[in-house]
């Protein structure tokens, strides 16, 4: 399990995390749908709805990855994970709610930090 998280990881120091919707901003299609931390996408890369991996980027400091939320859209028809980076658990709590929704479910799994 501990190769799954540093490749992830690898992504995120290998390749420009693009933000393209800030926190606060709305989403371009539903106006009423707001953004609670930043999200975006992982440039040179290809997530499950043939785009580039998203991401939600918190508030802390550094490039952290501290979990993944999987999505399942009914509308799209899709389903998909985005990378949590940089989130507190507030954060992550917000960007759970956000994706629980009529159209959408999501659950979070949370890297465990492994001390050595």
């Amino acid at each position: 399990m501990v190769e799954f998280w540093a490749r992830l990881e690898g992504l995120i120091t290998s390749n420009k995390v693009i933000i393209d919707r800030p926190k606060g901003s709305s989403n371009p299609r539903y106006p009423e749908c707001i953004y609670p931390p930043d999200y975006g996408y992982i440039e040179n890369t290809s997530g499950g709805d043939g785009n580039e991996i998203d991401v939600w980027r918190g508030s802390k400091l550094g490039t952290k990855l501290v979990g993944i939320v999987c999505t399942v859209d009914i509308t799209k028809g899709d389903a998909e994970f985005k990378l949590l980076i940089n989130c507190t658990n507030s954060e992550i709590n917000k960007v759970s709610q956000f994706h629980n929704n009529e159209h959408m479910s999501a659950i979070v799994i949370k890297r465990r930090q492994i001390l050595l």
